[in-house]
């Protein structure tokens, strides 16, 4: 048996039988994007990051994921759009975490 293909064939079953991992991993792997693609440069989550754009702490109470998809990829109100930057899997990814972020506004 060949098992450098053991952790391919785990991952596999995991995301494919256990929905829930791979949404968590989805949106882990979307926090990682968020910072490795400077976002908080702009963006604010939970008190980190700047304030040039929106706080994006609570987007996932206020936005559907078509919507946050949408400004992803087209951008606008001063944000870039990343259609030609990012992959598909990647705005998936992002999508998945910036949803999930559903702090309540201060007031």
């Amino acid at each position: 048996m060949n098992l450098s293909r053991f952790p391919v064939i785990l991952i596999f079953a995991a995301t494919s039988f256990f929905p829930a991992l791979a949404s968590a991993a989805d949106k882990s792997h979307g926090a990682a994007l968020f910072a490795d693609n400077g976002c908080q440069h702009c963006h604010t989550i939970r008190k980190n990051g700047g304030i040039k754009g929106p706080d994006l702490s609570g987007v996932g109470r206020s936005r559907s994921k078509d919507q946050i998809r949408t400004q992803i990829l087209q951008g606008g109100h001063e944000m870039p759009a990343f259609a030609d930057i990012l992959k598909k899997s990647e705005v998936d990814d992002l999508v998945a975490y910036l949803h999930s972020c559903r702090d309540k506004s201060q007031k």
